[in-house]
């Protein structure tokens, strides 16, 4: 990239990408469930737009993601060499976007409606299964991160490819940390839809997950 690209170069290239749009998406639809929350009290007209804004964009976004379930399917087709928790974590984002298909089209009318929420408690499962596996293989990778980090700090090497090889590795595990934020708000919605209770189903909890799973992907796709 120039470096004379600027803010508005770096949303173009950022919105060019399926998950860029994703994120961009997403924000507007957790951004306009708390306000649906906050104005439904006092400015109920407000908060029935907010509502419409919201359903919108979460429908936007199932269609953003049609084929998505393939990246998940060919993750464990060509990569027979793979740990279990990597052949878990592909198999639970396969699930999930496989249904989330059906869920897509429940909610829009063109499958019976009222299999929206039989479709969405195994995409959601699905969802939740990958989730977990994924946090586990960031954890792993981030701790194998800190011993290379400690072992190219003792070791005598050549000072100048020790301090990229130790750049690469911080950056590495910025991202992971990012990729874990996403992964643990994402998990609570999913448990939203799993298993129903008063916390995790909350306007407000809803809404603060979905933005930092949001804004977690706008900091890792953001070009650099």
């Amino acid at each position: 990239m120039s470096p004379h690209d600027d803010t508005v170069d770096k949303l173009v290239i950022f919105l060019a990408k399926r998950d860029g749009i994703d994120k961009f998406v997403k924000t507007i639809q957790y951004v306009s469930k708390l306000v649906h929350y906050r104005a439904e009290p006092v400015h109920p007209d407000l908060a029935r737009r907010a509502k419409l804004w919201e359903v919108a964009s979460g429908l936007s976004r199932k269609a953003f993601r049609s084929g998505r379930f393939l990246s998940g399917f060919n993750a464990l087709r060509r990569a027979p060499g793979t740990t279990p928790l990597s052949v878990f974590a592909n198999a639970g984002e396969m699930v999930y976007f496989f249904f989330d298909h059906f869920l897509w089209l429940a909610r829009a009318g063109v499958l019976d409606p009222s299999l929206a929420t039989r479709f969405s408690f195994v995409s959601a499962f699905g969802e939740s299964f990958g989730y977990v596996f994924f946090i586990l293989l960031d954890l792993i990778a981030i701790r194998k991160g800190l011993f290379e980090q400690t072992r190219l700090i003792s070791q005598k090497t050549d000072q100048g490819e020790a301090e990229k090889k130790e750049k690469a590795i911080r950056v590495d595990r910025v991202m992971r940390l990012m990729g874990i934020a996403a992964n643990l708000a994402d998990l609570i919605i999913a448990i939203a839809d799993i298993e129903p209770n008063p916390f995790c189903n909350h306007a407000v909890t809803l809404g603060i997950s979905g933005l930092v799973s949001a804004w977690a992907g706008w900091y890792r796709n953001w070009p650099a």
